[in-house]
């Protein structure tokens, strides 16, 4: 007769041991409600499925490194009626990322900039893509003490490999030494082979005296617009004090 721990010893050679948890659920089930072995076979799978999908997500979320849990659904579109909910909506279908396309958000502080762009890459995790999120300043802080130890190309690797890039608050100081040409190498990498959310609250007409560089600048802009999808958000600041 086989054992709890017989069946045990195959589930784990198969890497399927996650089966136990719900095996003396399923098998009180399909006893109560006469299942026949093909259904009870499918529901213990499906429990498998469903918990290494609960994993992997888990598992994609914290390897994002957002800043905070943030998603559409909480997201107060009623406050600022002129962010274009809509727009916004399409966008989560994150056919964007399959298509290696940009989005930009810009618009003043406080309108949810960082909220939507952390938001996309929520619903990129819960669909499979893999996300890193960074501030602009950590990203090129990050790029300026790789040369350093030699560890450039690494460190650009790591931007230019997941699906979506979320850089946020782009442009909120000035980009000094190495760093317009930094930011051009991420630009230049993820151009046509991946998919990024830059925030700013700087007007895209303001971004190209950021690389210092005229031609520098030209080439970077021209990548970064040109497969992109541009969203102006105004209105109030979710950070302002209610009145009262």
């Amino acid at each position: 007769m086989t054992t709890t721990a017989d069946l045990s010893h195959v589930l784990k050679k198969l890497r399927l041991s996650g089966v136990l948890e719900t095996m003396e659920l399923r098998t009180r089930q399909a006893t109560d409600d006469n299942l026949s072995h093909r259904e009870f076979l499918y529901r213990i799978l499906h429990d498998e499925v469903e918990r290494r999908e609960a994993k992997q997500l888990y598992l994609r979320l914290r390897r994002a490194s957002f800043d905070s849990a943030k998603t559409l659904e909480d997201f107060d579109f009623a406050f600022n009626p002129r962010v274009p909910k809509s727009k916004l909506v399409d966008l989560a279908t994150c056919n964007f990322i399959e298509r290696n396309e940009n989005v930009i958000l810009v618009g003043p502080t406080g309108v949810g900039k960082s909220h939507l762009a952390q938001a996309l890459g929520h619903r990129a995790c819960r669909v499979g893509r893999t996300v890193l999120y960074t501030s602009a300043q950590e990203m090129l802080a990050r790029l300026r003490a790789s040369r350093a130890d030699q560890s450039y190309d690494r460190a650009l690797a790591r931007l230019s490999n997941p699906d979506l890039l979320i850089v946020d608050d782009l442009g909120l100081r000035p980009i000094e030494h190495d760093e317009p040409i930094d930011l051009y190498e991420v630009i230049r990498q993820r151009y046509e082979r991946g998919a990024m959310v830059i925030t700013s609250n700087r007007a895209i007409e303001e971004w190209a005296p950021l690389f210092v560089d005229e031609l520098l600048a030209s080439a970077a802009m021209d990548r970064v617009l040109h497969h992109a999808h541009l969203v102006v958000m105004e209105g109030q600041s979710y950070r302002k004090p209610k009145a009262g």
